[in-house]
């Protein structure tokens, strides 16, 4: 998971069109060459905005014995980080859906299709599932997204 990643550079990619949610396609390429040395690069593919950074500090930088003890605790914890990785996934598919369905309840085109009270429902369930209320958007099994 990301708590236990190094940082090894920031930078940031500015100037992204503004797209609805999800909508943004940036990609992203990392390229390690002989040296060990890093190149990130990032391309906005609707605008072409381009950024990039080289890491080569090699200060800091984990030894043999310290990258064996992190691959051995990382097969160690595959389960586990296997099953957050789920309940992160189930998650943002209902947030997504949740979104959607909001979406779909403010959109012009359905106005008259859609009862006050099921606008209404639906509005209260986004709301719910945006804020978090009572841990449930936080503490979803797998099951209950499906």
């Amino acid at each position: 998971m990301d708590k236990d990643n190094n940082l090894l550079g920031k930078f940031e990619l500015t100037g992204i069109s503004p797209a609805s949610r999800g909508m943004p396609q940036i990609d992203v390429t990392f390229d390690i060459d002989t040296n060990g040395i890093l190149n990130v690069f990032s391309t906005d593919k609707s605008t072409g905005k381009e950024n990039k950074i080289t890491i080569t500090n090699n200060k800091g930088r984990l030894g043999k014995d310290d990258i064996e003890k992190m691959v051995q605790g990382a097969e160690k914890d595959k389960a586990e980080d296997d099953k957050q990785r789920e309940k992160i996934a189930a998650k943002n598919s209902l947030e997504s859906y949740a979104f959607l369905m909001k979406s779909r309840v403010d959109d012009e085109a359905m106005k008259g299709k859609i009862s006050e009270e099921d606008k209404k429902n639906e509005k209260g369930e986004y709301e719910h599932q945006s804020s978090g209320q009572d841990g449930s958007s936080h503490s979803l099994t797998i099951e209950e997204v499906d």
